[in-house]
């Protein structure tokens, strides 16, 4: 059956339920609405799209810990040379842009992996199976900004402390 206007598709097939279950004895009959089928569909693919972000989010959390422990334990290991540079006239600023420019190039290795391997894996998936995979050309760019960001932003707080050591106090320390 067709309907001619949208709104009505729902109310119309209501109708049509109500009249064949009248005339049925048994429930024997189906009645398909393409709009409510996409309705399901985009309400499944949101719940997916949620999942998939929760995930995604998750992973980024555990990511920046794990490159702000890495900094941290950096910072620790080195107390003796950051104050070795603080005597020698290195200001905060500089330390914090030394600690700030290796967290940055940390997290964009590890973006660049992770790009490379979100762009290989779907390619290497579309040629062994018959599934179709498509990359966006912005998805790249964008996981790869949020991969610096977040280098970025967890590698605040341990160039801080690296930039904050007193300079006596950081050569006393062993």
């Amino acid at each position: 059956m067709r309907v001619e206007e949208l709104k009505e598709v729902e109310s119309i097939a209501e109708a049509i339920k109500a009249r064949l279950s009248t005339t049925h004895d048994k429930n024997d009959f189906e009645v398909v609405v393409p709009l409510m089928l996409m309705r399901q569909a985009m309400r499944t693919k949101r719940i997916f799209t949620t999942v998939l972000g929760s995930i995604a989010g998750i992973s980024l959390l555990v990511g920046g810990i794990g490159i702000m422990n890495i900094m941290l334990a950096s910072v620790s290991e080195r107390t003796k040379e950051i104050g070795i540079r603080r005597a020698l006239g290195a200001t905060q600023k500089d330390i914090l842009s030394q600690f700030m420019t290796e967290t940055t190039v940390l997290a964009c290795v590890g973006g660049l992996l992770g790009v490379s391997l979100g762009m290989i894996i779907p390619w290497v998936v579309g040629s062994a199976t018959d599934m179709t995979t498509i990359v966006t050309w912005w998805s790249p760019i964008l996981a790869f900004s949020v991969s610096a960001a977040t280098g970025l932003l967890f590698g605040i707080y341990p160039a801080n402390q690296a930039a904050q050591l007193s300079p006596v106090e950081a050569i006393r320390s062993e």
